[in-house]
This record gives C-alpha cells, sequence and structure tokens, in this order.
C-alpha cells in the first residue's frame, strides 16, 4: 500500500503526466463547446456558373439538384473548381446546351455527375413529363460524426502508456530503478505498483471525455465503461513495456510517439480502409486500440450488443500481454 502511496506523489511532481491526463478531457470539452460538426454539406453537389453566361432558367435547373456559385470571370471559375478543397463542377453554355469542368481530382460520383449533367440538361423537357419518384438519398457521409469523440476517447485511454512509461523512465533517471531490484518485492507487485497509476489516471481521463462527449443510457454507458477498463488495463500494459525497453527520458519520448502513432493510425486505417477486407482486419487486431475503438463507434450508434466483440479482443490482448510480462520478468529474475 505504501507503494501506491509513492507512486501517487511521483505522478504530482510530473508535469508531462499531468498534461497527459488534462489533454483529451480539455479537446472534448472544446468539441462539445463548438458544436456537432455539420458534414451534410460536403455530399451535396455543387455547381459553379460565370456571371451572365448561362440564364436564369438554366441557373434555376441546376439549383434542383445542388448549390450554385456565381462567379464573375471566368478565371475566377477555374480557380474555384481546381481549388483542392472542393468538389465544384463547372457549368458553362455551350451551341448543344451546356458543358462541365473539373479539376480531376474529384471523388468518383461527382465525375459520374458531371459527365451526366451535359445529357440530362438536353433531354430536361421530356424528363419534365415523365413521373418521378424521389427516393430517400442515402447519407454517404453517415457514421462518421462520431470519429473524432471516438478517437479523442482513443487517445485518452493511450494516456495509461504514457503514465505507466514515464513513472518507470524517471526511476530509472533518478536511480530508483537500482532500489527496486534489490527490494524484497515480486514481479506481481512491482507489476501492480506500476500499472496502478497509468491504470488508474487512464481510466478517470477516459470516463470524464466520454462523459464530456456522449451522452449514453444506462446500458450502453455500462458497455463503455467495460470498454474503458479493458482498454485503460492494455495501455498500461504498453507502458511497461515501453518504460523497461527505453533506458532514457528520450528514448522514451520517441517510443511513446511512436506507440501512439500506431494507436491512433490503426483503428482508422481498420474503419475507412479495411471494410471487406478480412486479412486486413484480422492483422488490425493486433492492436488493441482497434477493437477499443470500433467497439466505442458501436455504442455511439445506438447498438449495445456489437460492442461485446471488442470487449473478448481486449480482454484476450490483456491477458496475453500480462502473461508474456510476467514471463519475461520471471526469466530475468533467473538470470
Amino acid at each position: 500500500m505504501k507503494g501506491l502511496v509513492y507512486q501517487l506523489k511521483s505522478v504530482r511532481k510530473d508535469k508531462f503526466c499531468i498534461m497527459s491526463f488534462l489533454l483529451p478531457v480539455m479537446v472534448a470539452i472544446l468539441m462539445n463547446a463548438a458544436g456537432s460538426i455539420d458534414l451534410s454539406s460536403l455530399g451535396e453537389l455543387q455547381f459553379g456558373v460565370i456571371a451572365g453566361d448561362v440564364t436564369s432558367e438554366t441557373e434555376r435547373w441546376l439549383e434542383r439538384y445542388g448549390s450554385v456559385m456565381v462567379c464573375q470571370t471566368r478565371e475566377e471559375l477555374i480557380l474555384a473548381v481546381n481549388d483542392p478543397s472542393t468538389n465544384l463542377i463547372g457549368v458553362e453554355m455551350d451551341k448543344k446546351g451546356i458543358k462541365t469542368m473539373l479539376s480531376g481530382d474529384e471523388l468518383a460520383v461527382w465525375q459520374q455527375t458531371a459527365q451526366t449533367l451535359p445529357a440530362l440538361y438536353r433531354h430536361r423537357k421530356k424528363a419534365a413529363q415523365a413521373d418521378v419518384q424521389i427516393l430517400e438519398r442515402p447519407d454517404i457521409l453517415a457514421g462518421y460524426q462520431h470519429i473524432f469523440p471516438a478517437m479523442t476517447l482513443v487517445a485518452a485511454m493511450f494516456m495509461g502508456c504514457t503514465f505507466t512509461a514515464m513513472n518507470i523512465i524517471s526511476e530509472k533517471e533518478d536511480g530508483i530503478a537500482f532500489i527496486n531490484e534489490i527490494l524484497p518485492m515480486s514481479a506481481k507487485e512491482y507489476l501492480l505498483q506500476k500499472i496502478f497509476i497509468g491504470f488508474v489516471f487512464g481510466c478517470l481521463s477516459t470516463v470524464v471525455t466520454a462523459a464530456v462527449c456522449f451522452r449514453l443510457p444506462p446500458a450502453r454507458a455500462a458497455a463503455m465503461l467495460a470498454l474503458i477498463l479493458l482498454s485503460a488495463f492494455a495501455a498500461s500494459l504498453a507502458g511497461l513495456f515501453v518504460g523497461r525497453l527505453s533506458d532514457g527520458l528520450m528514448e522514451g519520448v520517441v517510443y511513446i510517439k511512436i506507440v501512439m502513432i500506431v494507436f491512433m493510425a490503426v483503428p482508422l486505417l481498420n474503419y475507412l480502409a479495411a471494410e471487406g477486407n478480412k486479412v486486413l482486419t484480422l492483422i488490425c487486431c493486433l492492436v488493441p486500440s482497434s477493437a477499443a475503438f470500433e467497439g466505442i463507434m458501436v455504442l455511439a450508434d445506438g447498438s449495445e450488443s456489437g460492442a461485446g466483440k471488442d470487449m473478448v479482443i481486449l480482454a484476450v490482448h490483456c491477458a496475453v500481454w500480462l502473461l508474456l510480462y510476467l514471463s519475461l520478468a520471471k526469466r530475468r529474475k533467473k538470470r
């Protein structure tokens, strides 16, 4: 118990750990204050025309399919079309009707629209006589609203790694690690002392961040808490290995950054690019943050049962990494 109290006192003096604890909470508060990001406009067709070039009838016809931006000159329209931050389709009058202008970096759906638009305009009168049934257009950006809060939670879970690693590294810097080696302390007691800090503070940071980012009913909140506990424990175990491998502060910071990049990048790769690719999904599951991110997204979308698989994956990660560390510690003690 005295060892745990000492660990708490050492964290109080470590500004790096305090900053790591507060950073995800501050980001969550800022996102909550800014409100939800409206991405619906990104899925809307956007047309650009030159003032005086198209008729008012053509402009009204284009407004049926999307928003219309009026440019004063052709050069201004070309600059707007070539802007990489937009999917603007330039529209000019032609002898046969209209012609479209693209920069070439647009998504496939906008390129197909630009190719079809002139033919659709030529047959607009015939099309107006046909019976039209308007179907609900699926939101191509649905499911992406929760990415930012979910990544903030993954970052908060990762802080357990930072706490544990920095605690071990600071003891090496101060020479306390040599004292720990001669103390009558078993590998399990040492493990408890080192994981305790990262696990507890990682859980606290993630719980506060989750409370700010999401408003979940009791059932989903309980599932989210289970995900947080397992993820924080896995992150603390990762910090244990980072701390053991690092010989100094600068080396430890480099290792922490590498692990953080892996923790943040792999879940996004799995979510955005690995859909339908079972091999890539299986590889991504080797990183515990991938299951944590997937579980958070499932819970945020309103499902409780879907997160059960991710909890099992996280539990397996915790068991495997814990047994691996104990095995290495036992082998090292024999040597």
